[in-house]
């Protein structure tokens, strides 16, 4: 060190400002925020907005539109559960519970839904058997949703014998049914 430079001590002055930060709306919210947030939520369940079975916008898309952190909305939804109105199905997102029917809400997993769309396909004869299926890749389009989904949801058709699969070639409507 040279006699000009001063040591890192000296150089922290406690006399000079902090370096300047960049204000973040979601920096620091006021307190109860979370109890506003929650009352929002549940006159948007009472008043239909989000009907019951219905998916709850994710935990990012509530940030943003609260201009809030994490935390703040998740403890709002925990305030929601807690009182029975939305309930957490893990990987697939919180859900509005049907309250007055006195019994939780049955949602199924996406790949159960294309199966068994693609299951009455099948069953109507819009997809006779010896026909090939579309691709996953097309079928990823049509349902928009990831290639594991839909291998998912082929593989439930294959489990029932409703679907056959030929290396290099496809998937195919078997002739028998199970």
């Amino acid at each position: 060190m040279t006699p000009d430079t001063p040591s890192r001590r000296e150089a922290r002055s406690f006399d000079s400002e902090p370096p300047a930060r960049v204000p973040d709306e979601r920096a620091r919210t006021p307190w109860g925020t979370y109890k506003r947030i929650a009352v929002v939520l549940r006159n948007r369940i009472t008043d239909g907005t989000y009907p019951l079975g219905s998916r709850l916008p994710g935990e990012h898309a509530l940030c943003a539109e609260f201009a809030t952190t994490r935390n703040t909305v998740r403890r709002a939804l925990e305030t929601l559960q807690s009182e029975g109105l939305i309930e957490v199905h893990a990987g697939m997102g919180r859900f509005v519970c049907d309250l007055d029917a006195g019994q939780r809400s049955t949602v199924r997993p996406r790949y159960k839904h294309i199966a068994a769309d693609l299951r009455a396909q099948i069953e109507n004869g819009d997809l006779p058997p010896g026909t090939s299926l579309p691709s996953e890749r097309e079928l990823c389009e049509r349902y928009g949703c990831v290639r594991f989904t839909i291998r998912q949801a082929l593989a439930q058709l294959e489990a029932d014998g409703l679907v056959e699969a030929m290396q290099g070639r496809g998937r195919f409507v078997t002739s028998r049914r199970p």
